[in-house]
């Protein structure tokens, strides 16, 4: 049994579920709890518990959360960052739920005591860190404004592309996408950078990614004429299709630039850029994971 430092959201920490998932997994091993309050806590526990020499550190609450602690963890040396877990409190758990890692509180603390940490990567992007899903443009939108009938376009929707961008007047981000040996220009509805499978509350943007591949699974979605929308909702709903307006592809690095500001959410975390570098980093972080983990290989 690993003794584990938890550092919980603080708007899950007075939960009864998880109040009584951390008593009854005391009772196999130690569990420090600390409790975000404001923005910046994350990083400062982090380096707290860093210069106490802890070995594993759980992360308590969504996929917000889980971005948060592996931007603090990047900031330390490679070979001294702890051991990252996962206790999944959000309202999706996008990457958590990719992994198989446990949505019951305990289970899942039984597996960041009992469970093996695999070396995974991260994403660099403009000097930030993600783990699971970068998405830009009209998919930046979505997922800022949280509209449940939006979200699901980014999983391929049951509505039809041109009537849900017509009713919001959407203009195609112009701009270009370089990538290594090949280079993507025009204009792009939407676009994913994926080091995991899902985002959106379990919207397959990825399929045949793994966390540990050294590569970024990318998805594009670039501007059509409307008498192309059947075209368009095929290529959508095949994951292993790269075709005329939805583009797939896996490089290590990618750089978006536009004249624009383009908006971009980083595991649900805002940002605005008219230049993105996303980049893998590779075996950057170790993350314990179940034995059978699906996106590892």
């Amino acid at each position: 049994m690993q003794d584990v430092r938890l550092i919980i959201n603080g708007k899950k920490a007075g939960l009864e579920s998880v109040r009584s998932a951390i008593y009854q997994a005391r009772q196999n091993s130690d569990i420090d709890v600390r409790v975000t309050w404001e923005s910046g806590d994350v990083s400062r526990l982090v380096n707290e518990a860093y210069a106490e020499d802890c070995k594993r550190l759980v992360i308590g609450g969504g996929d917000g959360s889980v971005k948060e602690m592996v931007d603090a963890l990047m900031q330390l040396p490679e070979n001294k960052r702890p051991e990252l877990a996962i206790l999944p409190l959000g309202t999706a758990n996008d990457f958590a739920t990719a992994c198989a890692i446990p949505s019951e509180s305990f289970a899942a603390l039984q597996l960041a005591q009992t469970g093996t940490a695999n070396f995974v990567d991260c994403v660099n992007a403009n000097d930030q860190y993600f783990i699971n899903v970068a998405s830009g443009g009209f998919g930046a939108e979505v997922t800022t404004n949280t509209p449940v009938e939006l979200k699901n376009f980014l999983g391929g929707g049951a509505y039809t592309l041109q009537g849900l961008i017509q009713s919001l007047n959407f203009t195609p981000y112009k701009g270009e996408l370089l990538m290594p040996q090949m280079s993507l220009q025009g204009g792009a509805i939407v676009g994913a950078v994926c080091n995991g499978r899902q985002a959106g509350g379990g919207q397959q943007l990825a399929p045949s990614a793994f966390i540990n591949d050294g590569l970024l699974d990318i998805v594009a979605l670039l501007d059509f004429p409307k008498e192309d929308v059947l075209q368009v909702i095929k290529e959508l709903l095949d994951p292993e299709m790269s075709g005329a307006y939805v583009k797939r592809y896996q490089v290590p690095w990618a750089e978006w630039s536009s004249e624009v500001e383009i908006p971009t959410n980083l595991d649900g975390e805002p940002i605005k850029a008219k230049k993105i570098r996303f980049e893998a980093v590779t075996g950057a972080i170790k993350l314990v994971l179940p034995e059978y983990c699906p996106i590892i290989r």
